[in-house]
This record gives structure tokens, C-alpha cells and sequence, in this order.
């Protein structure tokens, strides 16, 4: 906490109460050995710079080898059950990706030839890049066709043979004259369409895939299917299976097939591998906003090119040290920690401000260059470093929580604060000494920019807008400050206790671009055509494969149970869906159908318009049951394991006109497969995208709550540590509640729905917010009353200036392409300002008023 007495420009010239808490035999000692390091940082900069250099260069090294994991899972504690299950079916399925060549054109023909031609093309690339490809069911067409009777109930398919054998009989007693035409009733009609529906099949079913192919039922779209054996997570992989497949594409050349074809890629690898670049892209594009924004005010307040370089390269080191113990520590970023660059950057930057400018009053003060960095170091170590602690541990906070996203966020962040204090003081004496040995401070300056330079000597008086207003109307201010904190409260509680959680998943994604809009396009086609069930649905593994009867019965009858608006889940599909039952039964009523079905077309009693609607139903003469090892590769392969094990995996499909990007149904379809207990006594354990969101929410609404305690109660300790207690500490902790109320206030006024990012901004205010107020309440004590508003326009410049950094570090994030990034940037923010004006405005408006008061009452 920057608690200090600041003179002109913000310089620390006496130590704070928290100095004094701090100080003692070993404050003394560690001043007396950063004074040693000081002297060698003087006589030898250049090994100094040399050393971190190195230190840095291998920070950065490590720093860029970080990944960013964008899975909702990489948020939760991995002893989650959820996570344990989802970590246990990528195991047992993880390294199958799909892709799909999405072709578009006018000419039925056209596409299917080009489909054909790209399959034995892509075949040719093999394994890890393409592990099966097909643009259509052929194989299963052909395998299930002529199995179709075997899905028939037993029951009618011996009521078509017996009406079969009573038609054939009648029409060829017709045909000899042997009917004498005793019967009153004739026997059914057979034909093409009394077959198909007594064998169960419908039309839509059978001409799903239009002669076998992934084809639309206008022809105007084809899917070639690939399932690759590398995941989009795995960047470098995941980019060369895409490189080369659009290769093979452009070898094949689909629009020479003809020249209305076009093609577009999509699936789980194409749509994976887009949100990661598009998150990377937006880290960078988020990274740069933030440093130019820094760059800028910190320009501003110091015009003074070589101070911008010192501390750009000083925040630099720190930033580095940061994300370079953060791969050795934790080894990636998630959703919630890949935006702290800017954010510690804009942290972590206050401690060279503070050192800076106490160096800079010295060398103004005529000081040499060894002599202010001495001072400088003596009277800025131990509240900078106050400062670092407090605010790391608004940080460490969120480590008191399960919640991962929280918690790596708090470790991330903490370690930063004190990473980049000790960077300050690490490298920035050296950087001095080295730019007053090429270009002397005290060296003066001739023309416009000499004139700016003096003109400007003392910095840019942040803080006497504030003195200005505060000493205009001190009650005034002081009443609405207050008045309007009561408002925020009052808005706060019914902002709370009214659900603002969001539950719009699209409110959580990054915006879409034209790509990413064409990609989801796509792959609603792709869905649509090809019918993919583990696109949408939720996996569940079981123990062996003669649980999934029972584990699909006892989900069904959660579902039926369900009020008809309220219906879980659509269907459960699993392999075993695919093999018949009663084969044994069924096989010779089959076969004996078909030998009469096949005398009957001899006889012409089967005309050929009738015929082509059932010859694909036909069984074979070999004819006999099958299991699940037999069914086709095509139809198995979302069912089978990496080892080859078949019919162990379970899908349930969401519900039919339900929105998957909806929350409230996510939740409900996760407590449907959740936890199931099974006829053998066994619980199987469900996951997925359903079961890890719902896991999330209820990770976060249970981990803010001692978050937010945890960080309230250690800013509390530091305010009593710096003030021991007593009315400076209250008033102090008035203001951050003040500051705090508005914020919370401002979000339920503006609507803003909370998420498991803007989350962290409610406990990182507390720490970081009450940093202003301190140093507003310590300058008055030390000036005593009646000083409150030259607290403002002397220390207000360093305390706004410290404000703006961490300001236009969260800032940088309300351009995130994400919008629960920008939800992060814009509650941070707010809380930032008003804490900051409550510390600058309210405050000192309060202590005027107060000091007012007593002048008239001691008059009296």
C-alpha cells in the first residue's frame, strides 16, 4: 500500500505508520543490505543489467511457451468428480477430432463425384491427419439395408409373412383358375410400400442419405467427413493437419467437377483451432492497448522520454519474471488468468512511479545521482513494498477458493505484485545510473521542449480538479457521497438477491468474426446432413458394455418423468441401439419372406416400380445374427474406445428445440446424467460441457463469497496496521465502502450480469481500492487538521497517476473480443474509479467539513 507523505509530485520524504510497523532491527538490516546492492548497482550497472538481462531473456523464454487452455474445464479444481470423469473418457477417447469439407454447388452429380474423388485423396494422407474419411453411409447402407427386418417386431414381421404367403397363395390360385371364390375377403394387397412399413421403415429415415451420401435433399450441399487423429488444443498439429488437407483440396480441385462448387472447412478441430487463434490474437491486441495506455499516461505525467524508457523497461522485467515463474508454477493460462499481462502491468508499474519520483525531487533538489538513489531506496523500499503485499494479497484472496480460475488468477497475480516491486528495485537504479552517464539529468535543456520541460518541472496536478470541488461545497459532497452510497447498497442487495447471473452462454464467447460466423454456418449444415450425435451430445462411459441397457433405462425414466416443457434430454444413443433383438427368431421368418417375396417377382406379382422400393431390404441368404462387433466401422466409431473396445459409450442429445448456449437447460440436462445408479448397484458418473458449466456456476457462487471475505479481512489488517486502529482506520475503511457500494451499485443500475470473471473484480477492489484513501488519510495526518484538501493536490497527482496505471490496465481489457473479459474489464474499472473519487472527492470533503465544524465549535 503506497502509505507515504508525498510532496509535489507524489514523493515519499518520511516514512508512513505502515513504515513504521515495518520498521524495527530487521528493516534496519535489510535497509543496510539493499544499501550494499545499491552500491554495486552504481559502480557496476552494466553487470547489473547484464544479469537480469539474462534472467528476463530466460522469463520471456519460458513466458512464450505458455498455453492458453480455453475449456471451461481448465477453471474447476481438478478433484471435481466432473473433471475426474471428463479427464477419464479423454483418456479412454481423447486424439479423435473431426473435420468437415463442406462442398456447395448447383449440380447434384457434380458434388458427389467430387466428394468421391477427395475421399481416396484424403486416405492417402493417413494417420495422425486423417484417421477414416467418408462422404457418406455406403458402408452402412450396405450392412444395415438388408438387415433392416431384424428391427421389425417379431410380431409383425410374422403377420407380413403369413399376409405375404396368403397374397402369393390367392394370386396364383387366381392365375390357374383354382380360386373358386368362396372367400369373402381378399388377402392384402402387397407391395413396396405395405413391406417397407411393415418392416418398420419410414421415408424419412430411408432417404436421410440420399443414395448413401452426406448430400442435402435439394443436392445442393455435399459433406466429406474426416476424423483426424490430432485435437485443436494442440496447436502446431492441429494447423499442419488443416495445411494439409486444404492441400489435397486444391490438388483435387472440386470446382473442376464444376465450376458453381465451392468448399469451406468446419468441425470440432476447424472451430477449436479458430476460438484459440482468435484468443491469442486478442491477448496480443489486449496486451498492446494496455501498454500503449500506460506508455501514454505515464508520457504525460512526466514528459520525459528517458523516464518512459526506464519505466517501461523496469514494468517489463517484472511482467516477465511473472509469466515466466507462472509456467514453471502452473505451466498455462486459462480463460480467466490469460488477460493478467496488462493487469499486473498496470499494478505492478506504481512501484517505479513512487521510486522515480522520489528520485527525481532529489536530483531536482540538487542531489547527485548516487545520493537520490540512495534516498530514494531508504524512503521508498519498505512502503512500496507495504504496497506490493497489500495488493497481493487483494490477489491471494481468490487462492482461498476451489474454483481454479480463481485460484490461479490469485497466485498469478500475487506473485506478480511482489515480482514486479523487486524488478523495480532490481534493475531501475542501474537504468538511471546508465541514462545520467550518456545524457546528465541536470543538463538543460534550450528551446520549446526546454520551456515544456521546466514549465512542466512539477508534473501535471492531478489532484487539484478534486481540492476544487471538494473545498467548493464540502458538506454537499460529502452528503451526496454518502447518500448515494446508501442508494448502491440498497440497489446492491436487490441486485444480488434477484439471480444476476448470466446465463447466456453467447454472453461468455469471444464476438464472432466473419470466419468464425462462416465456420458455425457450416457446421450446422454439417450437423444437419450428417446427423452426428457426439457434435451436441454429452458422453458417458460405463464399466462394460452390459451396463448400457441399464444405464439407458433408468435415464429414460428420469425423462419421461419430466413435465413435457421440461424434458432433460432428447434421446440416449448407444451402439447396442444398433444391434436388433430376437435376431435368432426373426432370421428364419426373414429369409422364409424373402424366398416368397423373390418367387413372387419371378411370377411378376411384384411389379419393378415396387421392387426398387424394397430390393435394398432384402436379406441375404447367409442371413444370420449379428452383434456389435460386426456392425461397420462407420457406424461404430463414436462408440468405440482408442484400444478398439466397442459399446461403452453412451450419448444423450440435448432436447429438441432447446438452446445448448442456454444455461438454465444446461444445468437441467446435467442433473439428469449427473450421477446414475444402475440395476448391478454400480453409479456411473456423467460430464461433459452440460455437467463442467454447471459445475463452474456452482464453483463460483460458492468460492466469491470467502473470496471476497478473505480480501475485505486483509485489507482491514493492513489499514489497522498502518493506522493502529482508531477513527483514521474507520474513516479509511468508510471511504473504500463507499467507493465499493457505488461500484456494486453501478452494476445492478447498469444491468451487468455477473460471470465467473467479473467475479474477481468484487475482492480486488477491496485490496487494491483502499490503497487511495490511505494516502490521502496519512498526508492528513501528518499535516493535521485543516490539511485535507493540500493532501489533494499534492498527493492526489501520485495517488490519480498510481489510479490511472491500474485504471487503464483493466481498461485495456474492456476491448477484449471476449465479452466476459470485457464484463472483468468494465466491473474492475468501476470499482478503480469510484474508490479512486471516493479517496480524492469524498473524503477530503469529509475531513473539510469535519475540520470546519470543530473550528466553529472551539470558536465558540
Amino acid at each position: 500500500m503506497l502509505s507515504c507523505r508525498v510532496k509535489d509530485r507524489g514523493v515519499l520524504d518520511s516514512p508512513s505508520p505502515s513504515s513504521r510497523a515495518l520498521g524495527g532491527p530487521v528493516a534496519r538490516a535489510i535497509t543496510h543490505a539493499l544499501g550494499r546492492v545499491l552500491t554495486f548497482q552504481i559502480t557496476r550497472p552494466y553487470v547489473v543489467l547484464f544479469l537480469v538481462a539474462l534472467i528476463t531473456a530466460a522469463s520471456t523464454f519460458a513466458a512464450t511457451k505458455l498455453t492458453v487452455r480455453t475449456g471451461f474445464e481448465s477453471l474447476l479444481p481438478e478433484n471435481r468428480k466432473s473433471v475426474q470423469e471428463l479427464d477419464r473418457v479423454a483418456e479412454r477417447t481423447a486424439g479423435v477430432s473431426t473435420i468437415f469439407i463442406v462442398l456447395e454447388g448447383d449440380d447434384k452429380l457434380a458434388l458427389r463425384k467430387a466428394g468421391d474423388a477427395l475421399v481416396p485423396a484424403l486416405k492417402q494422407l493417413g494417420p495422425p491427419w486423417v484417421g477414416a474419411v467418408e462422404d457418406g453411409v455406403h458402408d452402412a447402407v450396405a450392412f444395415m439395408g438388408p438387415r433392416a427386418g431384424l428391427f421389425a417386431e417379431l410380431k409383425r414381421l410374422e403377420k407380413l409373412r403369413a399376409d405375404v404367403d396368403a397374397r402369393y397363395e390367392y394370386e396364383v390360385a387366381k392365375a390357374t383358375g383354382a380360386d373358386l371364390g368362396l372367400d369373402d375377403e381378399k388377402p392384402p394387397e402387397i407391395n413396396g410400400e405395405t413391406i417397407k412399413k411393415e418392416l418398420g421403415l419410414k421415408d424419412e429415415d430411408t432417404q436421410r442419405f440420399p443414395d448413401g451420401y452426406y448430400q442435402s435433399q435439394d443436392g445442393k450441399t455435399l459433406i466429406v467427413a474426416i476424423r483426424a487423429g490430432v485435437l485443436s488444443s494442440d496447436f502446431d498439429r492441429a494447423n499442419e493437419a488443416l495445411r494439409r488437407v486444404r492441400e489435397v483440396i486444391e490438388t483435387v480441385k472440386p470446382a473442376s467437377f464444376h465450376p458453381s462448387i465451392r468448399y469451406g472447412l468446419t468441425g470440432d478441430l476447424v472451430i477449436g483451432l479458430s476460438e484459440y487463434k482468435a484468443i491469442n490474437e486478442d491477448l496480443t491486441e489486449v496486451g498492446l492497448t494496455g501498454t500503449v495506455l500506460l506508455v501514454l499516461v505515464v508520457l504525460l505525467y512526466y514528459l520525459r522520454v528517458r523516464m518512459l524508457v526506464a519505466m517501461t523497461l523496469t514494468i517489463g522485467v517484472g511482467v516477465a519474471w511473472t509469466f515466466g515463474l507462472t509456467k514453471l508454477m502452473i505451466g498455462h493460462l486459462n480463460m480467466a488468468t490469460g488477460f493478467l499481462f496488462t493487469i499486473v502491468a498496470g499494478n505492478g508499474i506504481n512501484f517505479a512511479i513512487i521510486f522515480m519520483a522520489r528520485y527525481l525531487e532529489a536530483r531536482r533538489a540538487g542531489a547527485s545521482t548516487e545520493v537520490a538513489l540512495r534516498m530514494a531506496q531508504r524512503e521508498t523500499w519498505i512502503p512500496t513494498l507495504t504496497a506490493s503485499l497489500a495488493a497481493g494479497a487483494a490477489y491471494a484472496s481468490l487462492m482461498v477458493t476451489e474454483f481454479r480460475g480463481f485460484r490461479d488468477f490469485g497466485a498469478i497475480g500475487g506473485a506478480g505484485m511482489f515480482l514486479c516491486w523487486l524488478g523495480t528495485f532490481a534493475v531501475l537504479p542501474s537504468i538511471l545510473v546508465v541514462s545520467e552517464r550518456l545524457a546528465p539529468l541536470d543538463k538543460e535543456k534550450t528551446g520549446v521542449w526546454g520551456k515544456l520541460r521546466k514549465a512542466t518541472e512539477k508534473g501535471i496536478a492531478f489532484g487539484r480538479p478534486f481540492a476544487f470541488i471538494a473545498e467548493s461545497a464540502p458538506r454537499f459532497m460529502t452528503v451526496t457521497g454518502v447518500v448515494l452510497a446508501i442508494a448502491g447498497a440498497v440497489l446492491t442487495v436487490r441486485y444480488f438477491t434477484g439471480n444476476p447471473m448470466e446465463y447466456d452462454l453467447n454472453n461468455l464467447q469471444s464476438k464472432q468474426s466473419d470466419r468464425a460466423k462462416e465456420e458455425q454456418r457450416l457446421i450446422k449444415l454439417a450437423k444437419d446432413i450428417t446427423g452426428y450425435v457426439g457434435l451436441d451430445g454429452m458422453a458417458i462411459l460405463v464399466n462394460k458394455p452390459e451396463q448400457v441397457e441399464s444405464l439407458k433405462a433408468e435415464l429414460e425414466k428420469r425423462r419421461d418423468a419430466a413435465a413435457p416443457h421440461l424434458k432433460p434430454f432428447q434421446s440416449v444413443v448407444t451402439l447396442q441401439d444398433f444391434v436388433p433383438k430376437e435376431q435368432e427368431a426373426k432370421v428364419p421368418v426373414l429369409l422364409a419372406l424373402k424366398e416368397r417375396v423373390m418367387r413372387a417377382k419371378k411370377r411378376g406379382l411384384i411389379n419393378d416400380a415396387d421392387w426398387e422400393k424394397v430390393k435394398d431390404f432384402i436379406p441375404p441368404d447367409d442371413l444370420k445374427p449379428f452383434g456389435i462387433a460386426d456392425l461397420p466401422e462407420g457406424i461404430a466409431r463414436l462408440f468405440t474406445e482408442k484400444d478398439g473396445v466397442r459399446g461403452r459409450i453412451v450419448y444423450i442429445t440435448p432436447t429438441e428445440g432447446e438452446l445448448t448456449s442456454d444455461a438454465k437447460y444446461l444445468f437441467r440436462w446435467a442433473d439428469s446424467f449427473r450421477e446414475t445408479k444402475i440395476a448391478d448397484g454400480t453409479t456411473i458418473y456423467g460430464s461433459g460441457r452440460a455437467v463442467i458449466y454447471a459445475d463452474m456456476w456452482a464453483a463460483v457462487i460458492e468460492d466469491v463469497p470467502p473470496a471476497v471475505l478473505a480480501s475485505f479481512i486483509a485489507t482491514l489488517l493492513v489499514v489497522v496496521l498502518a493506522f493502529r486502529a482508531g477513527k483514521p482506520a474507520l474513516i479509511v475503511l468508510a471511504s473504500l465502502l463507499i467507493g465499493v457500494s457505488w461500484m456494486t451499485g453501478s452494476l445492478a443500475l447498469g444491468g451487468v450480469k455477473l460471470n465467473f470473471l467479473n467475479f474477481i473484480a468484487l475482492p480486488l477492489t477491496f485490496g487494491i481500492g483502499v490503497d487511495y484513501a490511505v494516502n490521502i488519510m496519512q498526508r492528513y495526518r501528518v499535516e493535521g487538521p485543516g490539511s485535507a484538501l493540500q493532501a489533494v493536490r499534492s498527493t492526489g497527482g501520485a495517488v490519480v497517476l498510481c489510479s490511472l496505471t491500474t485504471l487503464l490496465g483493466y481498461l485495456a481489457l474492456v476491448r477484449s473480443n471476449n465479452y466476459a473479459v470485457r464484463s472483468m474489464g468494465v466491473a474492475a474499472v468501476l470499482g478503480e474509479a469510484t474508490c479512486l473519487i471516493g479517496a480524492v472527492l469524498v473524503l477530503p470533503a469529509a475531513l473539510t467539513w469535519l475540520d470546519q465544524k470543530r473550528t466553529k465549535t472551539s470558536a465558540q
